[in-house]
């Protein structure tokens, strides 16, 4: 990965990298809510994965906005 960006290219890599990650933690997190009844270990395991991509969108969210106001999984902003 040679290619040289300017911070403009990077901040729209960095926004499409928050969409998807919302994208697969919304998707991770319906799995969890569908497995729950019928397979346990599969709903916590794609729990798990949620807030995996859930750590992702707050460094995401870090790195676009240094100190911003929190953000929960549902990317509601918590008042602090």
């Amino acid at each position: 990965m040679t290619d040289v960006v300017d911070a403009d290219e990077l901040l729209r890599r960095i926004r499409r990298g928050r969409e998807h990650a919302a994208a697969q933690e919304d998707a991770w997190r319906e799995r969890a809510r569908s497995l729950a009844a019928t397979d346990p270990e599969g709903a916590a395991e794609a729990a798990d994965r949620a807030r995996a991509f859930e750590a992702v969108l707050r460094v995401l969210a870090e790195i676009v906005s240094p100190g911003g106001t929190p953000v929960q999984a549902d990317g509601v902003k918590q008042v602090t």
